[in-house]
């Protein structure tokens, strides 16, 4: 069911140099799932030499061959979805359902940047003279190297390999060591599809060690991060140092604002969905919810209705709606932004405790009665918490929702066009969504401003980073 995870370099699965491995838990059940490969220095100087040689062979493969490819990578990922996802909630947690779910989805993310690699268009620009004739060429910025979470071990690792293979660019992956199974039976659908050697590399190991290995490293052209903002900004001052193309999606904590004027059953159904999906370990999940006055206590009860309705348990059982937490570490961390919330007069309108002592599963949790004093209003909670405070009018809610430094996603459920208008102007956010939860499509931008990142991967806009523009101008003898 779990088989040995080891490295894929240049073409070939294979143990680390050292043989030194790592072992991988099953957060709803705290036993060993079985193995990943730990890579060393000198597995990452193979990695790096096959993906200049993966670059080489790639950059000259044509945008419609490349597209071919990545369409069949996505059509047999979907033949793979039912063994794919088991393996991802084995060492996830996540309800099966979830897993399969995010599996397929990725497939869709596949298509979409296939038909974008047929689309990397220059132009031309008219000239002053009628002699001169003026080009801009996009080419591939060269060998990528990315970092991806436990969270979503398919579509974070998906959504930069995708926009490095349809710029024409190889790519290093340094995937999550506590979720390694999935992204690696993943990386085997490319291989699969005729991916030739090289072009993508899968790596486990410390993080801090490989990292600043691969970032400094003359090969590398270009790094991509999905991660906390505490991190992403070491790892872009160590790129920036090096004059390496990077784009960073940092954490959020995203305001969730609901108005007088809201349907509440339609807020409190999509905001509980998004917020307990994956056990709230999500960097766009609702979190900071603010709530209008006349509305607040009916919305509460059907958030707190929406909450208790939840089935929390192993992932791979019949019914299951939220599984554990990823790992052991993020139990203490709800325990202490609970107990300071309390502490400081929040109240908890249901959950609150760790359920069990075997696995890392914690009650869905909401709190009503939040401040800007506690840590959990201004600590990313990355977790089943939900914060409740009121608020009074749109400025005061506009100030709240751009208060923190974050700046990744933010919803706002009303009826009226005029608070959409302001709210679309004036909220500090890369991804705004009103009355329905409509980010993170293939199609559309998906990425952060301020301390939650810059660049963008979706939409048109996420293949942009992997590639260079040239002007080519040449006047006629």
């Amino acid at each position: 069911m779990y088989p040995p995870v080891q490295l894929h370099i240049d073409g070939d699965w294979r143990a680390s140099r050292s043989g030194k491995t790592l072992d991988v838990l099953n957060p709803a059940t705290g036993e060993v799932n079985g193995t990943v490969a730990h890579a060393g220095t000198a597995d990452l100087d193979d990695a790096l030499a096959a993906a200049q040689k993966g670059f080489e062979t790639w950059r000259r493969v044509s945008a419609y061959d490349r597209s071919r490819i990545m369409r069949k990578a996505a059509d047999i990922l979907r033949t793979r979805v039912d063994a794919i996802g088991r393996i991802m909630t084995l060492e996830q947690g996540k309800p099966l359902v979830e897993a399969k779910g995010e599996t397929a989805f990725s497939a869709d993310i596949i298509e979409w940047f296939a038909e974008e690699a047929r689309r990397a268009y220059g132009r031309v620009v008219p000239p002053r003279t009628d002699n001169v004739q003026q080009l801009v060429i996009k080419e591939p910025v060269g060998p990528v190297a990315a970092f991806t979470p436990w969270n979503f071990p398919i579509n974070q690792a998906n959504r930069k390999i995708c926009g490095a293979l349809a710029a024409g660019c190889s790519i290093i992956v340094k995937g999550p060591e506590e979720t390694p199974g999935s992204v690696a039976a993943y990386v085997q659908c490319w291989l699969d599809a005729g991916l030739p050697p090289g072009v993508v590399n899968l790596v486990f190991g410390v993080p801090a060690e490989i990292s600043e290995y691969l970032i400094p490293h003359p090969v590398i052209r270009k790094i991509s991060f999905t991660g906390s903002t505490v991190v992403g900004k070491h790892l872009a001052a160590l790129a920036g140092r090096h004059m390496k193309r990077v784009t960073m999606e940092l954490g959020g904590h995203a305001p969730s604002m609901v108005f007088d004027d809201a349907n509440l059953d339609t807020a409190a159904a999509v905001l509980a969905a998004n917020k307990f999906r994956n056990a709230g370990q999500v960097c766009v999940a609702p979190t900071r919810f603010l709530v209008q006055d006349g509305v607040h206590d009916a919305f509460v009860e059907k958030l707190v209705a929406r909450a208790k309705k939840l089935k929390v348990g192993n992932g791979l059982e019949d019914g299951v709606t939220m599984g554990p937490l990823a790992n052991p570490r993020r139990i203490p961390a709800m325990e202490g932004l609970i107990a300071d919330a309390v502490a400081k007069g929040a109240e908890i309108a249901t959950g609150g405790k760790r359920i069990g002592n075997v696995g890392n599963f914690f009650e869905p949790t909401v709190l009503t009665g939040m401040t800007t004093a506690m840590r959990a209003m201004n600590e990313e909670p990355f977790g089943p918490v939900a914060l409740v405070s009121r608020f009074s009018s749109i400025d005061e809610v506009i100030a709240e929702a751009n208060r923190l430094d974050y700046g990744l996603a933010a919803y706002a459920y009303t009826a009226s066009h005029k608070t959409v208008t302001t709210l679309s102007t004036r909220v500090e956010v890369g991804m705004l969504s009103i009355n329905h939860h409509g980010i993170a499509l293939p199609e559309v931008p998906f990425g952060g401003i301020k301390d939650s990142g810059y660049g963008s991967e979706g939409g048109s806009e996420a293949i942009e980073a992997y590639l260079n523009t040239k002007l080519v101008t040449q006047a006629a003898i």
